[in-house]
């Protein structure tokens, strides 16, 4: 199981040689062996990669992120075959009741509005806090009567302020939208690892979203990013490399001590046995400190 994180930030040529990547540069060369990597992000658009490689990345099911001309992702590259029973897997997320979907649903929001409610704690919002406490005890099945979107209102509202706007052009948007969509990354790769669609969501449902499950899945884990941000502990500087990093964090899921990209893949699969069987305590939360 690959742990490494490989950026790539200068003029270079990527290929593969004997299951190793080999970044070439003017100033030589550097090799990685593949079943090492977990995550390649290009952040350069001076890199040239040669198909060989693409091809045994996705044999080998390592995620890989580029970015634009902003160092911002952009893309993603998933390997379209990532179990033996692809086709059995569709026909069964396709079969998934309003009902199981609903009950998955509630309990992924009542999870991240918890962890949100941690983050106000820790940054001494105290009355925020309390209410949000309120809403995730108020969740019903499929949060018909949107708690999430309240909580979400005081939530930022109390960390960034009155005025603070999702859609806005800020620097905590600007780190906020960079740390959830390397995590997002994680979430969709291990989706695809085990024969599953991103495209089929439990609650979002976007026609242009390829990635409607990742987006449903991945809500507990926005927290995380969040404390970041309010924290001060990203800049302009350093936001990049923190929120690459934040994958070889280590947290606790099923009663062990393991690195996030590998504890987003055992949540990701618990998902599915909650779903297969209707029982949202199957469900391995990801648990982090703040």
């Amino acid at each position: 199981m690959g742990f490494r994180t490989v950026v790539v930030k200068n003029r270079s040529k990527l290929e593969v040689s004997l299951n190793y990547l080999v970044c070439r540069t003017v100033d030589g060369e550097k090799r990685i062996l593949l079943d090492e990597i977990a995550t390649v992000l290009i952040e350069s658009t001076q890199v040239a990669v040669t198909s060989s490689l693409l091809s045994a990345l996705a044999e080998k099911n390592i995620n890989l992120i580029i970015c634009d001309s902003k160092h911002n992702p952009v893309s993603q590259m998933l390997s379209l075959y990532g179990s033996y029973d692809a086709y059995h897997k569709l026909l069964k997320q396709l079969s998934f009741s309003e009902e199981r979907k609903g009950n998955i649903w509630a309990a992924i929001i009542n999870r991240k509005i918890l962890n949100q409610s941690r983050v106000l704690e820790i940054s001494n919002k105290e009355d925020s806090y309390k209410k949000l406490l309120e809403y995730a005890s108020e969740i019903e099945r499929g949060d018909i009567t949107n708690r999430e979107g309240h909580a979400a209102k005081v939530y930022f509202n109390s960390l960034f302020g009155n005025e603070f706007s999702r859609n806005q052009e800020r620097k905590e948007n600007k780190y906020l939208d960079y740390g959830y969509s390397i995590i997002l990354s994680s979430v969709s790769r291990a989706i695809k690892c085990i024969g599953y669609y991103t495209e089929l969501g439990v609650h979002h449902i976007g026609k242009t979203n390829p990635f409607n499950l990742s987006c449903d899945f991945v809500e507990p884990l926005r927290p995380l990013i969040d404390y970041q941000v309010v924290s001060n502990k990203v800049n302009d500087e350093n936001y990049k490399n923190t929120f690459v990093d934040i994958l070889s964090l280590n947290v606790d899921c099923d009663n062990k001590n393991m690195l996030l990209d590998n504890a987003i893949k055992t949540y990701v699969q618990s998902l599915f046995n909650a779903l297969d069987n209707n029982d949202i305590s199957k469900i391995k939360w990801i648990n982090y400190e703040l």
